[in-house]
């Protein structure tokens, strides 16, 4: 499937009409929390897909999909800070907040990669589903150790003594609820119940939601991604505030993620093509709906104009368009 056909599928075209309608200033607009109503049918409709086919997987494959996602969830965003400091252009604490968003995963992202692969008959496993669910919350919990030793680092040379964001009496506290913050986001909850759900439920009670789940999917992930184009059209225009090394870094880690997930996908998990696809799909996608509450809230020294915008001005439109045939085609060479 050509790069063009991928800009053919109805779901990247409504990607693109929402950002020109949002160029050319256009009085469209959703109504307010539309956005988030379709996220969350979104999340649920995969999960109970996922979870419907996971009931027929086998577990030791399962376990290790999981264990594999835990991996990158914590190892990718270590990359990405490193790449940040290496430029010597972002400060460590806003390498810790954008480093979090390229390990944390794109649920947009991976629809369309579905859409893509449907659309072109590609069959793939449903463990990558699980690895969605998982990935969210190391890279959270990444980011906010990031921060807090970033915050010690530089604590070191302040006369003032800053302990590192947290007192000594509290810092406990401070911790547990963090990481309850990290462990408990809406969209891992979301997916790893309907999951559940779909995985202990009745194959007859499963075929019944089948309008729900399958018939009118992509009609509603042609909603979302409208809005998303209208949103990543409105961060676009702040490209002035991030900076060329920024950009770069936007379009270069989701190569690097991309090539460690085909590598992860297809050579220690075994899967096929789509399966490969999608996981290489998972790293190189960046995080735009669950990091940056969890980011603005922990760590308000960085700059959100600057992780808002390379995840969903930058990243996203990248992947959508460029990234996903990308990726699918490099999944095609390592399997044949």
């Amino acid at each position: 499937m050509s790069a063009l056909s991928n800009l053919l599928i109805p779901a990247v075209l409504f990607f693109a009409l929402g950002f020109i309608a949002r160029v050319i200033k256009s009085d469209l607009r959703f109504p307010q929390d539309l956005a988030k109503m379709l996220s969350i049918y979104l999340l649920i409709a995969i999960g109970l897909h996922g979870g419907y086919e996971l009931g027929k997987a086998d577990l030791g494959m399962a376990f290790n999909a999981v264990l594999w996602a835990v991996i990158l969830g914590f190892t990718l965003p270590l990359i990405g800070y490193a790449l940040l400091l290496v430029t010597r252009r972002v400060d460590r604490m806003n390498a810790a907040a954008i480093a979090a968003h390229y390990g944390s995963v794109s649920a947009g992202t991976f629809l369309t990669a579905i859409a893509y692969l449907d659309s072109a008959g590609i069959d793939y496993e449903s463990y990558p589903v699980i690895m969605l669910a998982v990935m969210e919350s190391p890279a959270i919990i990444v980011g906010l150790l990031l921060a807090a030793w970033s915050r010690r680092q530089l604590a070191g040379t302040n006369p003032e003594g800053v302990n590192g964001g947290f007192d000594e009496d509290n810092g406990g506290g401070r911790w547990k609820a963090l990481a309850h913050e990290a462990l408990t986001n809406g969209s891992v909850v979301l997916l790893l119940g309907s999951m559940v759900i779909g995985a202990i439920s009745t194959p007859g009670s499963m075929e019944k939601l089948s309008p729900f789940i399958d018939d009118i999917f992509m009609g509603v992930l042609c909603l979302f991604l409208f809005e998303m184009g209208m949103e990543a059209a409105r961060r676009i225009r702040e490209f002035r505030k991030v900076g060329p090394v920024l950009v770069a870094f936007g379009l270069v880690m989701p190569l690097i993620g991309g090539a460690v997930g085909i590598t992860v996908g297809h050579w220690v998990l075994g899967m096929g093509v789509g399966g490969a696809t999608l996981v290489a799909v998972l790293g190189a996608s960046a995080s735009y709906i669950a990091v940056p509450p969890a980011m603005l809230l922990a760590v308000p020294e960085a700059n959100p104009s600057f992780y808002l915008t390379l995840a969903l001005g930058i990243t996203f439109p990248f992947n959508v368009v460029i990234g996903i045939p990308l990726y699918h085609h490099v999944a095609t060479l390592v399997a044949a």
